[in-house]
């Protein structure tokens, strides 16, 4: 039988596989394809609390991202509407600019992806204008369903950058009730 240690090296190589490589992360010039695939909900920030706290408009779980072939960005994700599971999908209509999309929902938003390392995690801020009031919203995606706390500590500085403080972030992991890992 094999020592304990060596039962422990795939666990291990998982785990220092999730560290955050700061020359891994592009900032421009992505290549939307390699962030289609399963995305998890880790974080979001705003600086309307009302729309990512429990029962918000904004509180929703991904589950997919899709980059579709005519350059459009489809969003699938799930969200708790009185105790049930519902599931829903928008779609973001490409710009000139690479990684920003536009979309249309409760007024007009911009969909912007802020970073990623295309195999651990993504940032996405989206700006919607509704009625003269603007919200900000920003949400943290990794592959595996609990990033290390480097992952969240990025995503606050990114947070600050748009005058959003802890206060204005809030944790998913485990609040995912519809989520079939």
């Amino acid at each position: 039988m094999a020592p304990r240690w060596v039962l422990l090296l795939p666990l291990l190589s998982l785990v220092s596989a999730q560290e955050l490589n700061l020359r891994t992360v592009v900032h421009r010039n992505y290549n939307m394809s390699k962030v289609s695939g399963v995305w998890y909900s880790i974080s979001m920030a705003s600086d309307d609390m009302t729309r990512i706290e429990e029962n918000g408009d904004l509180r929703v779980f991904v589950e997919k991202i899709e980059s579709l072939d005519d350059g459009r960005l489809k969003f699938s994700f799930h969200f708790m509407l009185l105790g049930d599971c519902v599931e829903a999908a928008v779609v973001c209509q490409k710009t000139d600019k690479n990684g920003k999309y536009t979309l249309d929902y409760k007024g007009n938003g911009t969909v912007l992806l802020w970073e990623t390392d295309y195999r651990l995690y993504v940032t996405f801020y989206l700006r919607s204008v509704n009625n003269g009031t603007t919200t900000q919203v920003l949400a943290l995606y990794g592959r595996f369903s609990e990033l290390r706390p480097s992952f969240r500590a990025r995503f606050e500085k990114i947070c600050k950058r748009y005058g959003l403080g802890p206060q204005n972030i809030i944790d998913l992991t485990g609040q995912d009730q519809c989520k079939r890992y």
